[in-house]
């Protein structure tokens, strides 16, 4: 079944190709497609094109749908998309009634509102992922902010860190990250039910009435850009994705760095790590060179997506149908890597006296210049004192430190950055979208 078919058959090698992947990702577009239905309806019952009964029939049948059929629900073989076989479990169910569902609409803006719907709740379950690692890696920021490790420039050892600035720098670096969600939240949360195939339609649409039963914060007022929209509401998720991926990405790299021999700063029970088939002695951070691996790989999205959109007009293009095929399986992915980097973080052990080795001794230079400053030692006097002793050998520091402005080893700040996050997170209001939906689905 095609929703556009006219009676001309289609080539088969043409009509597999153009299908491509269509069936295996629409499945995933299920529950959204539902829900777009459901308000669409209501809203042409109110300008008089479906009749109370039929909306009554309709709604009854979607919903039934959604309740009891989503768990195990396929397009079956000669059914073109998602949107196809929706309306004909309707027709099945209903004769001509159910035909009625796409009157005022197309299949483009039937598939943006889809994936605007199902895009809002994967940012929600990415959110939440975030908010759990956070609330992890502040946990071990105060649980270990008095462990000194080694920091680096260059690779090479350059000052006194800790444990606490360490997991404090990456709970950080989530807040902006969740920013970037946000603001791709926002984008997304705009509702271009309406355009149609990117002109409108005749009949009197109320795009505001179906702006509100979804839940969506406004309207793509514009039926052209409503089109547009489609690229760049991926395309923005994309970005805030690869801004989490690299947050990862650069902490997993840290890891592996941190577990090797040379460091052994941390380390991981042995049913977290894998070993080699012939080095006995191996356990390996695969875990955490995965998440490298598909955080690298997501942080190239917003390239591919942009490739994929250059040079295109306004308007729909069959262009767009590959999109899924890269973003949605990008958001599976981003969710297991923030589940599993939280299962492996609580599970983390931390070494102490780091600095007492020998080797880390020279680490504290900056520290003991600083000392001979407080004493009104000039600044450059007291970093060619401190070299001097250094060349000669004579270098024998305190292996304190004593850090106490905002951010510092002795200062984290971690509740001022937890107050930056809840901040964020509360500006994406999903208590507005819970209420239209659950209304819609009463």
């Amino acid at each position: 079944m095609k929703l556009w078919d006219k009676g001309t058959p289609v080539n088969q090698r043409v009509e597999q190709f153009t299908v491509g992947r269509d069936r295996e990702m629409d499945k995933m577009l299920a529950k959204a497609d539902i829900l777009g239905s459901l308000a669409h309806i209501a809203m042409l019952n109110s300008i008089g094109l479906i009749a109370d009964d039929e909306l009554k029939l309709l709604s009854a049948a979607l919903k039934d749908i959604y309740k009891n059929h989503l768990t195990d629900f396929t397009i079956e073989p000669g059914v073109e998309d998602v949107h196809s076989q929706i309306e004909l479990m309707l027709t099945r169910k209903l004769g001509d009634v159910g035909k009625k569902i796409h009157s005022g609409r197309s299949r483009n803006d039937q598939v943006l509102v889809d994936i605007k719907i199902f895009a809002r709740e994967q940012i929600r379950e990415i959110h939440d992922l975030i908010l759990t690692l956070f609330e992890t890696l502040v946990a071990l920021s105060e649980k270990h902010k008095n462990v000194l490790i080694p920091g680096y420039t260059h690779l090479q050892i350059a000052m006194p860190s800790s444990f606490g600035l360490w997991f404090g720098a990456y709970a950080e670096s989530l807040t902006d990250d969740l920013l970037m969600l946000q603001t791709a939240y926002r984008i997304t949360n705009q509702n271009p039910l309406g355009s149609a195939a990117g002109y409108g339609s005749s009949f009197p649409l109320n795009r505001t009435m179906t702006t509100k039963l979804l839940g969506f914060e406004t309207l793509n007022f514009n039926v052209i850009y409503a089109q547009m929209n489609r690229g760049k509401t991926e395309k923005t998720i994309s970005f805030a994705l690869s801004s989490i991926a690299a947050t990862l990405a650069k902490m997993s790299m840290d890891i592996c760095l941190f577990m090797s021999q040379n460091f052994s700063f941390v380390s991981f029970p042995d049913e977290l790590t894998t070993g080699s088939s012939i080095m006995p002695h191996k356990k390996n951070p695969d875990v955490f060179e995965l998440i490298r691996a598909k955080g690298n790989r997501i942080q190239a999205l917003p390239n591919e997506i942009s490739m994929m959109l250059t040079n295109l007009t306004s308007g729909y293009h069959r262009d767009f149908q590959l999109l899924k095929e890269i973003l949605f399986p990008a958001m599976e992915d981003m969710k297991a890597m923030l589940d599993i980097a939280n299962m492996m973080l609580q599970n983390i052990r931390v070494k102490d006296d780091i600095l007492k080795d020998e080797k880390y001794k020279y680490i504290f230079s900056v520290e003991e210049v600083n000392r001979l400053v407080l004493k009104g030692v000039p600044f450059r006097d007291a970093y060619k004192q401190v070299g001097g002793q250094i060349a000669e050998g004579k270098f024998n520091p305190s292996l304190t430190v004593k850090h106490t402005h905002e951010g510092s080893i002795g200062n984290l700040c971690n509740e001022n950055i937890r107050k930056k996050m809840q901040n964020i997170s509360e500006g994406f209001c999903f208590a507005n979208v819970d209420k239209a939906l659950q209304h819609l689905l009463q």
